[in-house]
């Protein structure tokens, strides 16, 4: 009763504040009773946070014709998710058809069972599930493959060998693949290798009981203490022996790469050839997986070359691409290609850098060859797609003409539940979480509807309220229908474009940069600190504020003015640092410019292309490419004419030795 009281009470008090929203209410499309029901939402969120089910089975009651009426039973259903029986949850999908928060509350609730073992329960649930992250999809092939699907243990292959870090519910797919007899010895063996090397004990022993090496965690652990020590006078005769030379390989690569270089060609000697690769493997892979510690070496390449022949994991065959296309090494780059898996090969990365590799042939049907695969990859416009067409003189000079979104887009835009929901909440500044999790899936809706229409609808919307990041989100996936205005957005452009030509630096690409930093959020915060539309660090601004001879005012970064003039200040500062160099610049921004120089080459200058590619952080080899397509994209937005990715990524200077 007191918590009815206080609910009439709330009402009451905030009758003059609805009053007082009303005109910004009324221009987002929204009615004012609608916003009213909709700022329960919050409420009801303090009630679930606080575990609080009787009230929020009240805000079930009184929210159930808002648009936002399926959370608080969303919630009261994901209090003690795991114990809910599985009918709760199909009921909840079947009356939420296809929504944003019917699919997580399944795609969890498989998650839940999966940890319980309980298999059969979740198996009902499964066909909710149509977005299914990584660890999702592996609880759900669990599933499947306990009711007896034989499909399961090809598609997951990658899982079966992966041995870097992965979802409990991947670790959990792989062990259930130990008792299928469809993994024949060699993938046991190839497993337990990976295993061994990666120095994951536990594991590769439980492998190696399946088939019939018997290897203890005692010897292991005594490996472990003194790997060097060991491979002077190891026996080679078994194959415990061979296992055991594995892993004291990898456990020497780990903490001494020279060492164990030195120590390999010798440890191999008079084993089988299958056993002379695997030690090979381990020294080439875990080089290529420690450049951050032990920068690239050659000499790694030469060991995964050595290694050829022996079946690569999907994350083996990446690690010899790269270090194949770090040092030109094009054969060896080839052999990497057509050891990766079918999906691998085919993406658009690995088939440009197929051509760039096929070309370096000397015969007319090699160099066909790529100017085919070019050819097809330049029908895009992604970071790949732009260098393919640089290598065959195709110009980029024009973009396609900005669809507009008609009436008609705009008014089934409004009746969308899915954009409603997600317009909703940000109108009562709900949690980004929620936010964009409804406006993610309603993109996705659309898309898979085929509805570039109503997606850029959506991001015209979006633009016009300021919602860029959304806005952008949205005009990237549209299949048929673009607009390159909303696609790439260039909010604040005369403060943007008079700061990068008052600090000598390319409008284009500080715009490319800060698409790909913040979206244009200018609140943007990352988890380390760094802030607004370029992502300044405070030490960052701090040192650029000294620069500029100005005082620091850590409020300054929060304003649009003063984190565009300071960001591109110190994107001018840290390029002339890195040799000029635009792309060692970007990497610099994201990494730091001492690891940026410190990737640089010693001994011979290499295109820009290899460099990136071959950078050893995921985030920041991706980061570049990104920086640099949008930075193309907004040269012939801002009318600088024909653009060529290729000219904005010269070839790659040695590193200083200063």
């Amino acid at each position: 009763m007191k918590e009815g009281k206080w609910m009439l009470k709330q009402k009451f008090t905030q009758k003059n504040y609805y009053k007082l929203l009303a005109l910004t209410v009324a221009a987002s499309g929204l009615s004012l009773s609608a916003y009213a029901a909709d700022e329960q939402f919050n409420d009801a969120l303090r009630a679930a946070n606080s575990g609080n089910i009787s009230l929020l089975q009240q805000y079930q009651y009184s929210m159930q014709n808002d648009v936002l009426g399926y959370y608080p039973e969303y919630w009261i259903l994901n209090n003690n998710l795991a114990s809910q029986p599985a009918s709760a949850i199909t009921s909840f999908a079947q009356r939420y058809p296809q929504s944003a928060m019917a699919e997580k509350l399944a795609a969890d609730y498989v998650e839940e069972k999966v940890k319980q073992a309980d298999f059969a329960t979740a198996q009902p649930v499964l066909q909710y599930v149509s977005n299914a992250d990584r660890a999702e999809t592996c609880a759900i092939a669990q599933v499947r493959a306990k009711s007896g699907d034989p499909l399961v243990y090809a598609e997951f292959k990658d899982v079966w060998l992966t041995t870097n870090s992965q979802p409990d519910s991947c670790t959990g797919l792989g062990r259930m693949m130990l008792s299928s007899p469809l993994m024949t010895k060699d993938d046991r063996h190839q497993r337990m290798w990976g295993q061994l090397r990666a120095g994951q004990s536990g594991q590769a022993i439980a492998t190696a009981q399946t088939i019939g090496v018997n290897i203890s965690l005692a010897q292991l652990n005594t490996i472990q203490a003194n790997p060097l020590n060991y491979l002077w006078a190891a026996p080679k005769a078994t194959a415990e022996d061979h296992a055991y030379l594995i892993y004291a390989m990898g456990r020497l690569a780990d903490s001494d790469l020279n060492g164990a270089m030195s120590s390999v060609k010798r440890a191999a000697e008079g084993t089988p050839e299958s056993v002379q690769k695997a030690l090979y493997r381990s020294v080439g892979y875990i080089g290529g997986t420690t450049v951050m510690k032990n920068n690239f070496n050659r000499e790694v390449l030469n060991y995964l070359d050595a290694s050829y022949g022996l079946p690569f994991s999907s994350e083996e065959a990446e690690i010899y691409a790269r270090q194949a296309i770090r040092f030109g090494a094009w054969e060896s780059l080839i052999r990497a290609i057509d050891a990766m898996n079918v999906t691998q090969k085919q993406e658009d990365r690995w088939q440009y850098w197929l051509a760039r590799a096929s070309e370096q042939r000397g015969d007319a049907s090699s160099k066909r060859t790529a100017q085919d695969i070019y050819r097809k990859l330049a029908v895009g416009d992604d970071y790949h797609n732009l260098l393919a067409r640089d290598k065959i003189g195709q110009s980029y000079n024009n973009i396609p003409s900005n669809v507009q979104p008609s009436a008609q887009d705009a008014q089934r835009l409004s009746q969308d539940i899915h954009f409603n929901r997600a317009f909703a909440l940000r109108n009562i500044n709900a949690s980004d979480s929620y936010i964009n999790r409804e406006w993610n899936w309603a993109v996705r809706q659309a898309y898979l509807k085929h509805d570039d229409g109503m997606i850029l609808a959506a991001a015209k919307r979006a633009t016009d309220i300021g919602w860029y990041d959304r806005a952008i989100y949205a005009a990237d996936r549209t299949t048929n229908k673009h607009n390159y205005s909303l696609r790439y957005a260039m909010p604040h452009q005369s403060y943007v474009v008079s700061h990068s030509r008052n600090a000598g630096i390319d409008p284009a690409w500080a715009y490319g940069l800060m698409r790909q930093e913040s979206r244009f959020v200018t609140s943007a915060r990352s988890h380390v600190g760094a802030g607004g539309l370029m992502q300044i660090m405070p030490d960052t601004a701090k040192l650029v504020a000294r620069q500029m001879g100005e005082s620091y005012n850590p409020a300054a970064l929060s304003d649009m003015n003063t984190n565009i003039r300071y960001g591109t200040y110190y994107l001018s500062m840290i390029q002339r640092q890195l040799s000029n160099s635009p792309v060692l610049a970007t990497a610099g921004y994201n990494a730091g410019p001492n690891r940026a120089r410190r990737w640089q080459p010693e001994y011979q200058a290499i295109a820009a292309d290899q460099y990136t590619e071959s950078i050893p952080l995921t985030e920041t080899r991706d980061y570049v490419k990104h920086v640099m397509t949008n930075a193309t994209h907004y040269g012939l937005l801002l009318g600088q004419g024909p653009q060529s990715i290729e000219k904005r990524m010269q070839m790659i200077p040695l590193r200083s030795t200063q």
